[in-house]
């Protein structure tokens, strides 16, 4: 319940934070990063309720959920920028075959990109959880990202 709740507020906020990102770049940067902030205070908090952690368990996990979100920010940054550069070209017409091939080079790129990481941070975190709770954090952020993913596809019409 906790999940669910949590990712949709999540969710919303990752979504305005774009929607506010593309409308305005220099003025906006302040409340980006005081958005990105407490995006990222959300998130930590539903983590927390949802893996519920021993203070053993925890004092090795937040680390590196600290390193695996930096590198998650990377990722979402090129989603973002790719984003971007198909909107724009959506919005003046614009979209051709090599400017598509790139944005379908880009996708599975980031795509792999993420699956890589989770590769290298299952064992890492299997260094200082059972593997139930590996599982349990793959799971929880699974979940942030499918609704994520949702809402931007409804979000993003379809290449003309």
């Amino acid at each position: 319940m906790f999940l669910r709740a949590g990712v949709v507020i999540i969710m919303v906020a990752a979504l305005v934070g774009l929607a506010i990102a593309a409308a305005a770049q220099d003025k906006a940067s302040d409340n980006m990063q005081i958005l990105r902030d407490k995006i990222k205070a959300d998130k930590k908090l539903l983590v927390a309720t949802n893996m519920e952690l021993t203070d053993s368990e925890a004092k090795g996990f937040w680390p590196i959920y600290e390193e695996y979100q930096k590198e998650l920010m990377a990722i979402n940054q090129r989603i973002g920028e790719m984003i971007e550069s198909y909107a724009a070209d959506y919005r003046a017409k614009s979209l051709t075959d090599e400017k598509a091939k790139k944005l379908i080079d880009e996708l599975i790129a980031v795509e792999q990109a993420e699956a890589a990481m989770k590769g290298t941070y299952a064992p890492k975190l299997a260094k200082v959880l059972p593997q139930v709770k590996v599982a349990r954090y793959l799971q929880i952020e699974n979940k942030i990202r499918a609704l994520v993913k949702y809402e931007l596809a409804g979000a993003v019409p379809l290449a003309q």
